[in-house]
């Protein structure tokens, strides 16, 4: 009995670690990004601005959740490929999780895109190219795991809005 509760114990913390490593890939690389691009909150702030533009404060808040939120979604997607019998369901988590990888990496460059090397335009094309990534992440994500959709949506729609800001400033700048 004792070797059956320790297994349970270390499966419940290699489950633990599974899921903060998860977490911590998104935000770890959000987070190199922001060292690269320190002062990109008060450089949006002198940006001339589309209506509706948030506070450069919310920034920060909501891609902290997001890139949370994107993870625990990484770990359900691996979760099922890896204990599903259906190699149909293997293989299509093995796409999501690449089609993650790839969008992550667009994500990532996307900052110093737009924020560094003011390149407005080009970092519009390169998120709407992100955008039909995190759109067929979110499609094949429905089928694999339900909580991993409604995990990617609010990243989809916010990635919605941030194109509608990026045109904007394009335009107004």
């Amino acid at each position: 009995m004792s070797n059956k509760k320790s297994t349970t114990k270390l499966s419940t913390w290699g489950k633990i670690w599974r899921i903060a490593l998860a977490i911590i890939v998104p935000l770890g690389g959000g987070l190199i990004i922001s060292l690269f691009t320190r002062d990109s909150m008060t450089k949006f702030g002198a940006f001339n601005q589309p209506p509706l533009a948030p506070p450069a404060i919310l920034f920060p808040i909501a891609w902290t959740i997001l890139y949370v939120l994107m993870g625990i979604a990484s770990y359900f997607i691996w979760k099922k490929g890896r204990d599903s019998r259906k190699g149909s369901d293997k293989s299509l988590s093995k796409v999501a999780l690449i089609i993650y990888g790839v969008q992550l990496i667009f994500n990532f460059v996307w900052t110093p895109l737009f924020f560094i090397f003011d390149l407005f335009w080009f970092a519009f094309a390169w998120l709407i190219v992100m955008w039909a990534l995190v759109l067929a992440l979110t499609i094949v994500s429905y089928r694999i795991s339900k909580p991993a959709f409604w995990m990617l949506l609010p990243y989809l729609l916010w990635c919605t809005f941030a194109a509608y800001l990026n045109c904007g400033i394009a335009i107004l700048n």
